[in-house]
């Protein structure tokens, strides 16, 4: 069993910066793949960023591309998302997930295990 808990959202002007945290237990995330989805209210909940557990390979949609990184800590077992240039079309609760011994897939019927999520709110 993994529990996630992120952290780190909130209010931002758009063309701010956040940075989001996922803290895994029950699990390290050095042998999962980890991703970050979104969801809007009456829309999918869609892929933003995965990280691979081997090579650390990552993947990003295509609409948050060199504004967001994804990195992992194997030692803090946590997983992060860094948003920079933020636009309002990024407003989303934002949830980490994770997939053990996956690639980071944007697939998220691949991803076993879910957080709760965190309010990103971004004004213009």
């Amino acid at each position: 069993q993994v529990q996630l808990v992120e952290s780190g959202g909130g209010l931002v002007q758009a063309g701010g910066s956040l940075r989001l945290s996922c803290a895994a237990s029950g699990r390290t995330v050095s042998t999962s793949a980890m991703g970050w989805f979104r969801q809007t209210p009456g829309k999918d909940r869609e892929f933003v960023a995965g990280i691979g557990w081997g090579s650390g390979r990552t993947t990003y949609a295509d609409s948050v591309k060199s504004r967001f990184t994804i990195s992992r800590d194997n030692v803090k077992s946590t997983v992060n998302l860094q948003m920079n240039s933020l636009k309002p079309e990024d407003t989303a609760v934002y949830y980490c997930a994770a997939d053990p011994w996956g690639s980071g897939s944007p697939d998220e019927s691949k991803y076993d295990f879910w957080g709760q999520g965190t309010q990103v709110t971004v004004s213009s």
